[in-house]
């Protein structure tokens, strides 16, 4: 059996009767090949590069991939493929997915921490990113979460990630942010999509309106 991925172009795939009942083989065995065979970077990213890390609080039907152009949602079978568009994606820290079957790229879990909460409305909402980057955080480490800082440069990002690590604990983590951000800061809610004036409040260390009533007042 050979399922079609992409059309007007064609790249197919090669299906074993162990996969048939999905219509394609999984996607981590092939998207490497496909997006090499586009010719455009990407990695597994969001929730789908959380999951490969062991923190799946929520079950995706949908692998997640950052890439550097728009493209359509794709279906193989009873797969899916969601794609996210990150300018400067060859600046955001990458490896190479242990034990993988085949070759695939997956964000650092301390890029994945700063993506789930840049991309946290299209992907459920802050709640939903604060509770899978929650048990990612032992995996992140100090100096590699400050490359991430400034790759990608983004103060309101990074204070919303300033107040979350306060909120969940971790010191360590809010200090890097604490001492790459400017001294001067923009109030920004911690729930961009959402407002809610009657029950927010500010953390004044890190100019964050809370928005969100993950953390109480």
């Amino acid at each position: 059996m050979v399922a079609r991925v992409s059309r007007p172009q064609s790249f197919f795939l090669i299906v074993t009767p162990e996969h048939r009942a999905f219509g394609a083989p999984p996607v981590a065995w092939w998207l490497d090949d496909y997006l090499g065979w586009l010719r455009h970077p990407y990695y597994l990213a969001l929730q789908s590069a959380a999951g490969a890390y062991g923190s799946e609080p929520q079950a995706i039907q949908v692998a997640q991939v950052m890439t550097d152009k728009p493209r359509r949602e794709i279906g193989v079978g009873r797969l899916r493929i969601r794609f996210f568009v990150k300018r400067g994606i060859e600046r955001t820290p990458t490896r190479p997915l242990s034990g993988a079957f085949a070759p695939l790229r997956v964000s650092t879990p301390e890029a994945t921490v700063f993506d789930l909460i840049r991309y946290a409305p299209r992907i459920g909402g802050i709640g939903s990113a604060i509770e899978t980057l929650t048990p990612l955080l032992p995996l992140v480490r100090v100096g590699e979460f400050d490359r991430v800082l400034r790759a990608e440069d983004e103060p309101a990002i990074a204070q919303r990630l300033g107040y979350i690590f306060e909120k969940a604990g971790e010191a360590r983590l809010a200090e890097v942010i604490r001492r790459w951000l400017p001294s001067r800061l923009a109030l920004v809610p911690l729930a961009s999509s959402r407002t809610n004036p009657t029950t927010s409040h500010e953390a004044p260390n890190w100019r964050v309106l809370d928005n969100s009533g993950e953390f109480g007042t």
